[in-house]
Protein backbone atom coordinates (compact mmCIF):
# COMPACT_ATOMS: atom_id res chain seq x y z
CA UNK A 1 0.00 0.00 0.00
CA UNK A 2 1.06 3.26 -0.98
CA UNK A 3 0.19 6.63 -0.65
CA UNK A 4 0.66 9.72 -3.14
CA UNK A 5 0.52 13.40 -2.53
CA UNK A 6 -0.84 15.14 -5.90
CA UNK A 7 -0.24 18.87 -6.86
CA UNK A 8 -2.85 21.35 -8.16
CA UNK A 9 -4.70 19.17 -11.02
CA UNK A 10 -7.51 22.43 -11.43
CA UNK A 11 -9.72 20.18 -14.11
CA UNK A 12 -6.86 18.51 -16.28
CA UNK A 13 -8.44 15.29 -15.59
CA UNK A 14 -6.60 13.55 -18.74
CA UNK A 15 -3.28 14.47 -17.39
CA UNK A 16 -4.75 13.20 -13.72
CA UNK A 17 -5.59 9.83 -15.39
CA UNK A 18 -2.04 9.70 -17.27
CA UNK A 19 -0.28 10.45 -13.98
CA UNK A 20 -1.97 7.53 -12.27
CA UNK A 21 -1.45 5.00 -14.77
CA UNK A 22 2.05 5.85 -14.62
CA UNK A 23 2.55 4.46 -10.63
CA UNK A 24 -0.01 2.22 -11.47
CA UNK A 25 -2.61 3.39 -8.92
CA UNK A 26 -4.60 0.55 -6.92
CA UNK A 27 -7.63 2.07 -5.39
CA UNK A 28 -7.95 -0.96 -3.28
CA UNK A 29 -4.49 -0.71 -1.53
CA UNK A 30 -3.01 2.99 -2.64
CA UNK A 31 -4.58 5.87 -1.23
CA UNK A 32 -4.39 9.62 -2.81
CA UNK A 33 -3.58 12.86 -1.11
CA UNK A 34 -4.67 16.24 -3.35
CA UNK A 35 -3.19 19.70 -2.10
CA UNK A 36 -6.32 21.30 -3.34
CA UNK A 37 -7.61 23.52 -6.42
CA UNK A 38 -8.95 20.03 -7.62
CA UNK A 39 -11.09 22.71 -10.00
CA UNK A 40 -11.14 25.79 -12.46
CA UNK A 41 -9.13 26.97 -15.42
CA UNK A 42 -8.52 23.10 -16.99
CA UNK A 43 -11.49 21.53 -19.10
CA UNK A 44 -12.84 18.75 -16.82
CA UNK A 45 -13.56 20.59 -13.40
CA UNK A 46 -16.48 18.35 -13.29
CA UNK A 47 -14.95 14.92 -14.46
CA UNK A 48 -12.44 15.73 -11.56
CA UNK A 49 -14.96 16.07 -8.84
CA UNK A 50 -16.82 13.31 -9.85
CA UNK A 51 -13.54 11.47 -9.62
CA UNK A 52 -12.21 12.28 -6.28
CA UNK A 53 -15.69 12.37 -4.70
CA UNK A 54 -16.02 8.64 -5.53
CA UNK A 55 -12.86 7.39 -4.52
CA UNK A 56 -14.56 7.57 -0.90
CA UNK A 57 -11.77 6.82 1.69
CA UNK A 58 -9.14 5.88 -0.69
CA UNK A 59 -8.51 10.05 -1.29
CA UNK A 60 -8.11 12.92 0.83
CA UNK A 61 -8.48 16.51 -0.65
CA UNK A 62 -8.19 20.00 1.09
CA UNK A 63 -9.42 23.52 -0.03
CA UNK A 64 -7.53 25.56 -2.30
CA UNK A 65 -8.61 29.04 -3.68
CA UNK A 66 -10.02 27.75 -6.55
CA UNK A 67 -12.53 25.44 -4.78
CA UNK A 68 -13.31 28.20 -2.37
CA UNK A 69 -14.05 30.52 -5.37
CA UNK A 70 -16.34 27.59 -6.80
CA UNK A 71 -18.37 27.33 -3.48
CA UNK A 72 -18.66 30.88 -3.44
CA UNK A 73 -20.14 30.55 -6.45
CA UNK A 74 -22.57 28.20 -5.82
CA UNK A 75 -23.86 30.06 -3.01
CA UNK A 76 -23.91 33.25 -5.52
CA UNK A 77 -21.42 35.78 -3.62
CA UNK A 78 -19.31 36.43 -6.34
CA UNK A 79 -18.95 36.66 -10.27
CA UNK A 80 -17.18 34.07 -12.84
CA UNK A 81 -13.82 35.73 -13.62
CA UNK A 82 -12.51 35.71 -17.14
CA UNK A 83 -10.63 32.23 -17.18
CA UNK A 84 -12.91 30.63 -14.67
CA UNK A 85 -14.22 26.82 -16.16
CA UNK A 86 -16.67 26.23 -13.55
CA UNK A 87 -20.38 26.50 -15.46
CA UNK A 88 -20.19 22.86 -16.31
CA UNK A 89 -20.23 21.87 -12.25
CA UNK A 90 -22.82 24.47 -11.32
CA UNK A 91 -25.26 23.09 -14.03
CA UNK A 92 -24.46 19.47 -13.53
CA UNK A 93 -27.36 17.45 -12.76
CA UNK A 94 -25.37 16.15 -9.18
CA UNK A 95 -24.25 20.10 -8.62
CA UNK A 96 -25.78 20.06 -5.01
CA UNK A 97 -23.99 16.88 -4.12
CA UNK A 98 -20.92 17.79 -5.60
CA UNK A 99 -20.71 20.75 -3.68
CA UNK A 100 -21.77 19.65 -0.54
CA UNK A 101 -19.51 16.68 -0.81
CA UNK A 102 -16.44 19.43 -1.83
CA UNK A 103 -17.64 21.78 1.35
CA UNK A 104 -16.67 19.10 4.04
CA UNK A 105 -13.30 18.88 2.74
CA UNK A 106 -10.63 20.01 4.79
CA UNK A 107 -8.08 23.26 5.11
CA UNK A 108 -5.54 20.95 6.62
CA UNK A 109 -5.37 17.50 6.75
CA UNK A 110 -2.41 16.11 9.56
CA UNK A 111 -1.37 12.27 9.19
CA UNK A 112 1.89 10.62 10.84
CA UNK A 113 4.76 12.90 9.92
CA UNK A 114 3.00 15.01 7.64
CA UNK A 115 0.89 18.58 7.13
CA UNK A 116 -0.65 19.12 4.05
CA UNK A 117 -2.46 22.13 3.22
CA UNK A 118 -2.94 24.69 0.04
CA UNK A 119 -0.63 27.50 0.29
CA UNK A 120 1.03 28.44 3.56
CA UNK A 121 0.88 28.80 7.06
CA UNK A 122 2.15 32.27 9.06
CA UNK A 123 5.71 31.89 10.38
CA UNK A 124 4.14 32.45 14.08
CA UNK A 125 1.29 29.75 13.38
CA UNK A 126 2.46 26.19 15.45
CA UNK A 127 0.73 23.39 14.16
CA UNK A 128 -1.61 23.11 17.02
CA UNK A 129 -2.51 26.45 16.74
CA UNK A 130 -2.79 25.97 12.33
CA UNK A 131 -5.39 23.12 13.11
CA UNK A 132 -7.21 25.24 15.95
CA UNK A 133 -7.74 27.96 13.17
CA UNK A 134 -8.51 25.71 10.04
CA UNK A 135 -10.70 23.66 12.29
CA UNK A 136 -12.61 26.93 12.56
CA UNK A 137 -13.31 27.52 9.36
CA UNK A 138 -13.74 23.86 8.23
CA UNK A 139 -16.87 24.29 11.18
CA UNK A 140 -18.43 27.17 9.48
CA UNK A 141 -18.29 25.58 6.29
CA UNK A 142 -19.55 22.37 7.49
CA UNK A 143 -22.64 24.05 9.20
CA UNK A 144 -26.39 24.36 8.46
CA UNK A 145 -25.85 28.30 8.25
CA UNK A 146 -22.36 28.28 5.89
CA UNK A 147 -23.83 30.58 3.36
CA UNK A 148 -24.28 33.09 6.33
CA UNK A 149 -20.56 32.35 6.99
CA UNK A 150 -19.29 32.07 3.32
CA UNK A 151 -18.60 35.88 2.70
CA UNK A 152 -16.78 36.14 5.80
CA UNK A 153 -14.85 33.00 4.67
CA UNK A 154 -14.18 34.41 1.36
CA UNK A 155 -13.04 37.69 1.84
CA UNK A 156 -10.24 38.42 -0.01
CA UNK A 157 -8.83 41.66 1.10
CA UNK A 158 -5.22 41.72 3.18
CA UNK A 159 -5.91 41.96 6.73
CA UNK A 160 -2.92 42.57 9.54
CA UNK A 161 -2.98 39.33 11.43
CA UNK A 162 -0.70 40.62 14.26
CA UNK A 163 -4.03 42.35 15.08
CA UNK A 164 -7.07 41.47 17.40
CA UNK A 165 -9.43 40.03 14.64
CA UNK A 166 -13.03 39.52 15.30
CA UNK A 167 -14.42 35.63 14.64
CA UNK A 168 -15.32 36.65 11.03
CA UNK A 169 -12.06 38.51 10.13
CA UNK A 170 -10.37 35.30 11.62
CA UNK A 171 -11.82 33.05 9.19
CA UNK A 172 -11.05 34.94 5.95
CA UNK A 173 -7.72 35.34 7.21
CA UNK A 174 -7.37 32.07 8.04
CA UNK A 175 -8.60 30.83 4.94
CA UNK A 176 -6.75 33.17 2.77
CA UNK A 177 -3.65 32.02 4.45
CA UNK A 178 -3.87 28.24 4.18
CA UNK A 179 -4.99 28.65 0.41
CA UNK A 180 -3.48 31.93 -0.96
CA UNK A 181 0.04 32.47 0.76
CA UNK A 182 3.28 32.78 -0.91
CA UNK A 183 5.02 35.58 0.64
CA UNK A 184 5.55 37.45 3.57
CA UNK A 185 7.50 39.78 5.99
CA UNK A 186 9.75 38.83 9.02
CA UNK A 187 6.98 39.78 10.71
CA UNK A 188 4.58 37.93 9.29
CA UNK A 189 2.48 40.38 7.23
CA UNK A 190 1.33 38.77 4.05
CA UNK A 191 1.30 39.53 0.46
CA UNK A 192 -1.95 37.59 -1.39
CA UNK A 193 -1.20 39.73 -4.70
CA UNK A 194 2.51 38.36 -5.46
CA UNK A 195 2.06 35.28 -8.04
CA UNK A 196 5.58 35.35 -9.23
CA UNK A 197 8.99 33.69 -8.90
CA UNK A 198 10.21 34.03 -5.23
CA UNK A 199 13.39 36.04 -6.70
CA UNK A 200 10.62 38.64 -8.03
CA UNK A 201 8.63 39.51 -4.57
CA UNK A 202 8.07 42.59 -3.52
CA UNK A 203 10.68 44.11 -1.49
CA UNK A 204 11.45 43.05 2.38
CA UNK A 205 8.88 39.85 1.52
CA UNK A 206 9.89 36.03 1.56
CA UNK A 207 8.62 32.51 0.77
CA UNK A 208 6.61 31.97 4.10
CA UNK A 209 8.77 29.10 4.67
CA UNK A 210 11.93 30.72 4.23
CA UNK A 211 11.23 33.04 7.34
CA UNK A 212 13.79 32.63 10.24
CA UNK A 213 12.23 30.63 13.06
CA UNK A 214 9.32 29.77 11.60
CA UNK A 215 7.33 28.13 14.25
CA UNK A 216 6.59 24.85 12.01
CA UNK A 217 10.34 24.78 11.22
CA UNK A 218 10.51 21.18 11.88
CA UNK A 219 6.94 19.87 10.96
CA UNK A 220 7.12 18.31 7.20
CA UNK A 221 5.07 20.13 5.04
CA UNK A 222 3.48 19.54 1.83
CA UNK A 223 1.42 22.03 -0.36
CA UNK A 224 0.57 23.01 -4.03
CA UNK A 225 -0.65 27.00 -5.09
CA UNK A 226 2.73 28.53 -6.27
CA UNK A 227 3.30 26.89 -9.86
CA UNK A 228 6.60 29.99 -10.40
CA UNK A 229 7.81 28.37 -6.98
CA UNK A 230 8.51 25.07 -9.00
CA UNK A 231 9.09 21.48 -7.57
CA UNK A 232 10.74 22.07 -3.82
CA UNK A 233 12.22 18.68 -1.28
CA UNK A 234 13.72 20.42 1.07
CA UNK A 235 14.16 21.18 5.11
CA UNK A 236 10.58 19.51 5.78
CA UNK A 237 9.15 21.45 2.60
CA UNK A 238 7.83 19.69 -0.26
CA UNK A 239 5.90 22.24 -3.15
CA UNK A 240 4.23 20.18 -5.79
CA UNK A 241 2.68 22.54 -7.94
CA UNK A 242 3.90 21.55 -10.99
CA UNK A 243 1.92 23.58 -13.22
CA UNK A 244 0.29 21.53 -15.17
CA UNK A 245 -2.40 24.15 -16.24
CA UNK A 246 0.12 25.86 -17.86
CA UNK A 247 1.41 22.73 -19.85
CA UNK A 248 4.09 21.96 -17.84
CA UNK A 249 3.73 19.21 -15.47
CA UNK A 250 1.83 17.23 -13.32
CA UNK A 251 3.83 15.87 -9.72
CA UNK A 252 3.22 13.00 -7.51
CA UNK A 253 5.06 12.43 -4.57
CA UNK A 254 5.19 8.92 -2.96
CA UNK A 255 5.31 9.62 1.16
CA UNK A 256 6.63 6.31 1.87
CA UNK A 257 9.98 7.13 0.40
CA UNK A 258 9.48 10.77 -1.05
CA UNK A 259 10.10 9.68 -4.68
CA UNK A 260 8.57 11.36 -7.10
CA UNK A 261 6.50 10.84 -10.01
CA UNK A 262 5.81 13.29 -13.16
CA UNK A 263 3.66 13.77 -16.42
CA UNK A 264 4.10 16.44 -19.03
CA UNK A 265 0.72 18.50 -19.93
CA UNK A 266 -0.32 20.11 -22.87
CA UNK A 267 -0.61 23.72 -22.74
CA UNK A 268 -4.33 24.63 -22.84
Amino acid sequence: MATYVIGDIQGCMQSLQRLLDHIKFDQTQDRLWFVGDLVNRGPQSLEVLRFVKQLGSSAVAVLGNHDIHLLALWCQITQPGRKDTLQPILCAPDADDLLNWLRFRPLLHVEDDFIMIHAGVLPSWSKSQAMELAHEVEEALQSERFREVLPAIYFRKTQQPLNPLGSEERLGLTTNVLTRLRVCTLEGHPDFSFKGPPGEAPPGYFPWFEIPNRATKHNTIVFGHWSALGIVQKNHIFALDGGCIWGRELVTMRLQDRRLFRVPCAKL
